[in-house]
């Protein structure tokens, strides 16, 4: 999966182009989460943020993810319940979650196929499949 590579400038696009208003701090979280195209924590967001200009507050940060994710700019991984990553590629994919590391990569959707799902109730349809495939070190078992 191959991104573009965002600067500051063209973040102000996306964030525009998503509907929202490119105040200085949201531009600076994007830059976190997209400029690495990597899964983050809120708390990784924020120490990152706050290595250029300490002025950005916990609760920005979770406000502006939350934000992101209602304009569908970002998508939300859970690993586990104490465990959020957020996720800069929107585009359909699944995940190995390192259970020793703590470390989120993509894998293609192309490389996991999903069978047999349940019958759904009547009023709702499917939005979609996430497979998080929890691995760890052969040493540590």
């Amino acid at each position: 999966m191959t991104t573009p590579a965002y600067t500051r400038d063209n973040l102000t696009e996306v964030l525009r182009g998503h509907g929202i208003n490119p105040t200085h701090q949201r531009i600076e979280i994007a830059h976190a989460l997209f400029s690495r195209c990597a899964h983050l924590s809120a708390e990784q967001i924020l120490a990152i943020v706050n290595e250029r200009n300490s002025e950005t507050s916990k609760a920005t940060v979770y406000n502006t993810l939350n934000l992101f994710l209602e304009k569908k700019l970002i998508r939300e991984v859970i690993v586990d319940p104490r465990k959020v990553f957020y996720d800069p590629t929107t585009t359909p994919h699944h995940h190995f979650y390192n259970v020793d590391t703590g470390e989120l990569t993509d894998i293609d959707v192309a490389d996991i196929s999903v069978s047999g799902l349940p019958q759904l109730p009547e009023d709702v349809v499917t939005e979609g499949v996430d497979v998080i495939v929890r691995i760890r070190s052969r040493l540590a078992v």
